[in-house]
């Protein structure tokens, strides 16, 4: 699946992953391959995402939204 992160200055990771853990509002939570789609709120956190070739990496957000898709994931934080 593709995951899209980007901010208000520049795309902060674009490109594949096997998964990708999420501060939603209402509690972490991970999406995978063919998950449902939504729409969340994104709390003070970190984005735990394993890119496809196992590499695991965190990137810290004090808010945003998330959209999933059609496996691609596309969070927007400030």
């Amino acid at each position: 699946m593709t995951l899209k992160i980007i901010s208000s200055q520049d795309v902060l990771f674009e490109g594949e992953v096997e998964r990708v853990t999420l501060p939603g509002a209402q509690g972490e939570f991970t999406v995978l391959r063919n998950h449902a789609s939504l729409v969340s709120v994104l709390v003070a956190g970190s984005i735990h995402y394993v890119d496809a070739s196992g590499e695991a990496a965190d990137i810290d957000v004090a808010g945003g939204i998330v959209d999933v898709d059609n496996n691609i994931v596309s969070v927007c934080i400030y």
